[in-house]
């Protein structure tokens, strides 16, 4: 009686052979660099991203007048990805500089500090998510007749 994880083993093989042989037939230019990928994934990650708001393509964060401003007291000592990922009030960004400067020696910002809470109020405001739809109202209901 003959071993049935032969057939699979040699149907794996064989499988194995036929990708090798087939992946050495693509274009040599399809993936060779990181600016082909890029190029034609860009335009589908912009609409993904957001249709209006432009970015930064250096720090990644929404460009506006006040923007240098942010680069300037900011990324000196983290990255932008932390101002990305979190959204305060006003206040909440103010609490956030106070407590910088308690506990990892932010500097005084002084006047400029103005321009960065306007920055991020505007910016990365709180975001109020919708789960659900809002209830309907005025329905007329009908009444199914089951046969």
């Amino acid at each position: 009686m003959k071993n049935p994880f032969n057939k699979i083993k040699i149907t794996f093989i064989a499988l194995l052979v036929l990708g090798i042989t087939l992946s050495s037939f693509r274009k040599e230019n399809q993936y060779s660099g990181n600016e082909n990928l890029t190029k034609n994934i860009q335009p589908f990650t912009n609409v993904i991203i957001s249709d209006t708001t432009k970015k930064d393509p250096e720090t990644g964060l929404i460009i506006d007048e006040n923007l240098y401003m942010v680069k300037a007291q900011c990324t000196g000592c983290h990255s932008t990805k932390l101002i990305m990922a979190n959204h305060f009030t006003r206040d909440g960004w103010k609490q956030k500089i106070r407590w910088m400067q308690a506990n990892h020696n932010l500097w005084e910002l002084g006047d400029t500090e103005k321009q960065v809470l306007d920055y991020l109020e505007k910016n990365y405001a709180p975001v109020q998510m919708v789960s659900r739809r809002a209830p309907l109202k005025d329905i007329q209901w009908y009444d199914l007749k089951l046969k």
